[in-house]
């Protein structure tokens, strides 16, 4: 089995579990039957900076538009960043289109499925976000079949996820897709955390 690389997009007043919940659980998974690492995680921006998250979190990305990898599986969070600035920077939404066609599995944890509406990626397709953003986006991308009540919706190659800790189950969820149950039940009882799976 091949190590994949999960790339997590960062940017100012990002919503700090947003990425950091699937970054635990990520980088804690091994391949079954080994020790090795089954992903390498790592973090990306538009221009490599520093970013402040929400809150004041201070975090330096491991790379920016021009220089990262090759990503398998790109999570695109949420938060104040998202809705109200990113949405509307053309870099960004061009970057997350081109990387679309690109990548094995297209994912977003709370108001980053606005960034994924804008830039066409949920058309035609379920899914979800914050509860409080819902209404949103039905009426900013009415081709995106919006869900309620859900942890996550899984289209396939794109997977969206509701507010903040939801991004946690979504990424168990699909760890438990290509490596199987066994190595997301080890993670969360490493983590503590309730899921079922």
């Amino acid at each position: 089995m091949v190590e994949r690389t999960v790339g997590i997009l960062l940017f100012n007043e990002v919503e700090v579990l947003d990425f950091a919940g699937p970054f635990e659980v990520f980088s804690l998974a091994t391949l079954p039957d080994c020790d090795r690492k089954a992903f390498k995680v790592k973090t990306v921006s538009q221009d490599g900076k520093m970013i402040s998250a929400r809150n004041g979190l201070k975090v330096t990305p491991d790379y920016h538009f021009d220089n990262h990898p090759v990503f398998d599986i790109l999570i695109v969070p949420g938060g104040y960043g998202a809705e109200e600035v990113e949405i509307y920077n053309t870099e960004v939404i061009q970057w997350i289109t081109k990387q679309q066609s690109k990548v094995e599995f297209m994912t977003s944890v709370c108001t980053g499925a606005l960034l994924l509406a804008k830039a066409g990626i949920l058309d035609g397709k379920r899914a979800t976000t914050q509860w409080m953003d819902i209404g949103r986006i039905e009426k900013e991308f009415p081709s995106v079949s919006v869900q309620r009540d859900v942890k996550f919706v899984d289209e396939g190659s794109v997977i969206t996820s509701g507010g903040i800790s939801a991004g946690i189950n979504m990424s168990f969820h699909l760890i438990s897709r290509l490596y199987g149950k066994s190595v997301s039940k080890g993670i969360a009882k490493r983590m503590e955390y309730d899921i079922e799976i």
